[in-house]
């Protein structure tokens, strides 16, 4: 899965570049008068838009997963964006003065096919510096959106932009409560700030199985988070299931972290119920994508059975009765309970590994 998730990374990447390229190829070569000398016809001016836009898009890449898999980006934001700009520059000119050695290796052995240089065209030409210019703005517009898209969320980012929400509209939507077991008694013995740092390397170890299972996250509620799909995303392959035991999995297996850091390994509860919502963007300065049902209420208060039922995870019968369930899981009736601050009963059921 995460090597599906970093081609699509790529082929984003790439997309966006070629894309910015284009656009640069338009305005500097295919509004003047004549070709370039190293163009016979407009054909090449696309290749060329393509040829950047792969090169630059892979770079664009490449300097995000260094970033990712070193940890640069813990590092403030501006660091990350030099680091990044920086990358896509020097691996730019390095492999264009590369190219240009091999075109002049291949002149100088008589290869007549390889005169027409383009990188020696570009490298000294004066679209040069205006094409520096335009790389760092393209650079930092793109981790600009990148950022964005970490702090709300891709598709919200989407949606918001292409103004989805901006009238509320009904949706089928699966929501998914994490919550720490014991939180109180680990702030009172950690103390705010150890507390803090908990909460984030906690929350960090939940990217993998969220990305893993198309899952979105809501909001995050101190030592809780509420993570949500489209209904007939969230029940495939029981994915609203997979999420809470692979990051239980991955909490047990950073024990001796955990243990060494904060003397214990945090554990979590979880509760899952799905329905019919209303959607919409809420908020001028800050905006987000809310969601309005009785369904977020019902929720948290199914959560809140988990200690009295003595079960780690518990979903509806709602949600149950739309699962298509895997030989991975078991679950088991718990009967009718009544919520608090409900009027009538509803079927829960308790979640299990085999």
């Amino acid at each position: 899965m995460k090597a599906a998730i970093q081609a699509k990374k790529l082929i984003f990447a790439i997309f966006a570049w070629t894309i910015a390229m284009a656009s640069f190829v338009f305005f500097r070569y295919a509004q003047a008068p004549n070709l370039p000398q190293w163009a016979i016809g407009s054909a090449d001016l696309a290749t060329l838009s393509i040829y950047m836009g792969i090169i630059f898009g892979s770079l664009h890449w490449m300097s995000n997963l260094i970033a990712e898999i070193s940890g640069i980006h813990r590092l403030p934001y501006l660091c990350s964006v030099i680091f990044k700009g920086l990358f896509l520059l020097l691996g730019a000119i390095t492999l264009a003065y590369v190219t240009q050695y091999l075109n002049m290796w291949a002149i100088e052995n008589h290869m007549t096919t390889l005169r027409q240089m383009l990188t020696a065209h570009i490298l000294y030409s004066p679209s040069f510096q205006a094409l520096i210019v335009y790389l760092v703005v393209v650079r930092v517009s793109l981790a600009f959106i990148e950022q964005m898209a970490l702090l709300v969320g891709p598709r919200v980012l989407m949606n918001i932009g292409l103004g989805k929400y901006h009238k509320p509209r009904y949706e089928q939507r699966l929501f998914l409560y994490l919550d720490m077991a014991s939180s109180t008694t680990h702030a009172e013995s950690l103390g705010d700030y150890q507390f803090s740092r908990l909460i984030q390397d906690s929350f960090s170890l939940l990217a993998d199985p969220v990305n893993n299972n198309e899952a979105e996250i809501y909001r995050y509620i101190g030592d809780a988070v509420i993570i949500h799909w489209p209904l007939k995303d969230g029940i495939i392959n029981d994915r609203c299931l997979n999420i809470y035991h692979e990051f239980t999995q991955l909490l047990n297996w950073q024990r001796p972290y955990f243990t060494d850091k904060y003397g214990f390994v945090p554990q979590f509860k979880a509760a899952a119920h799905c329905g019919q919502v209303v959607a919409a963007v809420v908020g001028v300065h800050k905006q987000e994508i809310g969601f309005f049902s009785d369904v977020l209420n019902t929720l948290a208060r199914l959560q809140d059975q988990c200690n009295p039922l003595g079960q780690r995870m518990l979903i509806s019968g709602e949600l149950a009765s739309r699962l298509s369930l895997s030989p991975a899981y078991k679950l088991s009736n718990l009967g009718p309970i009544k919520l608090k601050g409900k009027q009538h009963s509803i079927e829960v059921f308790s979640v299990l590994p085999k």
